[in-house]
């Protein structure tokens, strides 16, 4: 029989435990999602020792009698209300370390500690038709949320979306900042990412985000935190209500590939095409300001149709699916 590997949980993360940890998720995901770019170490070391928003983290490494590195969970326990009975579960098993029994004891450790901290709904991600959706089924996960992940090579989009560049018929003007939204547009930002909250998310209990200024600032200061560079276009009415926005981070350690993260539009401003204005001139901005970053990968809920509409009208192309899977914990 082989030895157990140790577990221990990690309190203050060295950088040779961050590296342990990366170590794992390189060959986790070479096994499990072939041809996706792992994060580089910088950014694992960053995730694992920098503040995130609203929530703090628990971390756990597996190393074998060697003291070689076999697996690590990560579970981050949300801290705003709205969505503090929440905890996100990221579990990594080497796979050359699987099927001894490991991957269950970290989940383990983390429902756990989610009952310590009242939470009652423990999600995680995984990709369609792979072990870890096995893993979450055989241990009583519900699957609650089918993501669609795209792909856009800036090379390869619309030519003729990115030449709609003037939306003065409808009595808007796009805008843009790298980083913290300047002061005169907080509020305004603010209130158009609370339009976020109707975003299609299936049966995940993921409960609400509540945005003000101080909130906005606060995100864009994580992401700076980490190294990470975040680029926002919105479009601004003319009496000032800021009535879309789409987010690109550009991770640090990875040059050629951006992050999208939120793009919404304000529910009142809704089918004059905004969505695909803003999105189409961050592309445009893109190729002028950081002409080494050559894809976007973005996700969005298999039942969002309306955005998969608009990134598919851009050029996105579908290339993997994962889905989010739910456990509800049950109290002490």
């Amino acid at each position: 029989m082989p030895d157990h590997p140790h577990l221990v949980q990690l309190d203050h993360v060295s950088v040779a435990e961050a590296a342990a940890w990366h170590q794992v998720v390189v060959a986790s995901m070479a096994h499990d999602l072939p041809g996706v770019p792992p994060p580089a170490p910088g950014q694992i070391h960053a995730r694992l020792t920098k503040p995130a928003l609203d929530s703090r983290r628990l971390a756990w490494l597996a190393t074998g009698a060697d003291g070689v590195p076999v697996a690590v969970a990560g579970l981050r326990l949300f801290t705003s209300p709205g969505r503090d009975h929440l905890a996100e579960l990221e579990l990594h098993v080497d796979p050359a370390h699987r099927r001894l029994g490991t991957g269950s004891r970290l989940l383990s450790a983390a429902v756990a500690a989610c009952r310590t901290e009242n939470r009652r709904s423990l999600v995680v991600e995984a990709p369609a038709d792979s072990p870890g959706e096995a893993f979450c089924a055989r241990w009583g996960f519900r699957r609650v949320l089918t993501l669609e992940h795209l792909i856009l090579r800036l090379d390869q989009a619309n030519e003729g979306w990115l030449l709609q560049s003037d939306g003065a018929e409808y009595a808007y003007r796009l805008t843009g900042w790298t980083g913290t939204v300047p002061d005169g547009l907080a509020d305004a930002f603010a209130t158009a990412k609370n339009a976020m909250n109707d975003m299609p998310l299936g049966d995940l209990d993921y409960g609400n985000e509540a945005w003000d200024a101080d909130r906005v600032r606060a995100m864009a200061t994580v992401v700076a935190d980490r190294g990470d560079t975040l680029l926002t276009v919105a479009a601004v009415h003319d009496d000032g209500t800021m009535a879309g926005y789409t987010e690109i981070v550009l991770p640090h350690g990875c040059p050629t590939r951006a992050q999208q993260y939120d793009t919404a539009v304000v529910p009142e401003h809704r089918g004059h095409g905004l969505g695909l204005w803003v999105k189409a001139a961050m592309v445009r901005r893109l190729r002028a300001e950081h002409p080494g970053v050559v894809e976007i990968e973005t996700d969005n809920a298999g039942d969002n149709v309306h955005m998969l509409a608009v990134n598919h009208a851009l050029g996105f192309r579908s290339y993997r699916r994962t889905h989010e899977f739910q456990l509800d914990v049950p109290a002490t």
